[in-house]
């Protein structure tokens, strides 16, 4: 990926950083750095980035629901910032095309990847917060991630999804769920699992997260989706 690919990135999202190399260290993946000369990935700008996303949308959840009470706010939150949403958001801007990647993340998909395009997000948002400051990070967030609380508020899609994927499952099917591992990636300190939602056998749900029990709650969001339980 060159130079100039980054510079038409920075037009496309609006931003104008000082060293076009400043955008591109938000595209760097761990597994970029034993192929290269790279000596530092995205992960301590996605640290800073989710940190960046996190305040900001709980402002604008604070202005915007004024009647709501803490932990109602609290699962809004977390359904907006939740990977799978953050994913939405790269693959809208194409960010999946920027990745400095190893030829084995590559060939095994990595562009298209829920949880590294939604660490990318959180990087970019890092990026353009370290550099260009908050007012910047915060228009990237109300212009690309902040617009699906329409789609979160009207589905209710804040709910707990396991509870309320149960519950639907018992009133349709007299099933109750069940979750098995399908598969987990990463180091120890940051693993990505992936969990499959079940219904007999009938695998009918998947999702990813940084721990098992996160990544159960995105299978039965993706599985009310599939079953069209919305």
């Amino acid at each position: 990926m060159q130079s100039q690919d980054y510079g038409i990135l920075m037009q496309k999202l609006d931003l104008k950083f000082e060293n076009v190399s400043d955008l591109r260290s938000a595209f760097i993946h761990r597994s970029y750095l034993n192929e290269s000369r790279e000596k530092e990935s995205n992960e301590r700008l996605e640290f800073l980035g989710d940190a960046v996303l996190e305040l900001v949308t709980t402002e604008f959840l604070y202005n915007h629901f004024p009647n709501k009470p803490e932990g109602e706010l609290t699962a809004i939150r977390a359904a907006l910032v939740r990977k799978e949403n953050l994913a939405v958001t790269a693959r809208k801007l194409n960010l999946g095309k920027y990745l400095l990647l190893s030829r084995g993340e590559e060939s095994s998909g990595g562009r298209d990847k829920d949880y590294i395009l939604a660490n990318t997000v959180e990087a970019l948002i890092g990026t353009i917060y370290l550099h260009l400051k908050i007012a910047k990070a915060a228009k990237f967030i109300y212009k690309h991630i902040l617009p699906a609380i329409e789609a979160i508020m009207t589905q209710k899609l804040y709910i707990d999804s396991k509870s309320y994927f149960q519950e639907l499952a018992q009133a349709k099917r007299n099933i109750t769920p069940v979750y098995k591992l399908l598969s987990d990636e990463g180091p120890d300190h940051a693993k990505v699992f992936k969990m499959g939602a079940y219904l007999n056998d009938e695998l009918v749900g998947e999702g990813t997260g940084g721990s098992k029990q996160i990544a159960e709650g995105d299978a039965a969001g993706d599985a009310i989706k599939r079953l069209g339980w919305i």
